[in-house]
């Protein structure tokens, strides 16, 4: 059964915190950069096309399957400790299991 019951909230400190970060619930960002300055961060257009770049550029210039080759386990105790290491990743993530 639901019983009404009035909860007691508890006071939090007043903090100092940094002026350059986001304050909960606010829209507002860090400062805005400079005129002639872009922003840049996770997620950033500028950013995704340097990535799409490189790894173009490398694909290009790299013997991808020498690369592959080279980054097999070289014993069957490796290949197990690698399997048990992305066993143990996965673990602690939220999605696979």
């Amino acid at each position: 059964m639901y019983s009404k019951t009035n909860r007691i909230l508890q006071q939090q400190p007043p903090r100092h915190s940094d002026p350059q970060q986001q304050q909960a619930g606010s829209s507002d960002f860090q400062p805005k950069p400079a005129a002639g300055q872009q922003q840049m961060g996770e997620g950033s257009y500028e950013g995704s096309a340097d990535y799409k770049k490189r790894t173009e550029d490398y694909l290009k210039t790299h013997d991808v399957k020498a690369d592959a080759e080279a980054a097999k386990p070289r014993s069957a105790q490796e290949a197990r400790e690698l399997e048990q290491a992305e066993e143990e990743g996965k673990s602690h993530s939220k999605g696979e299991k």
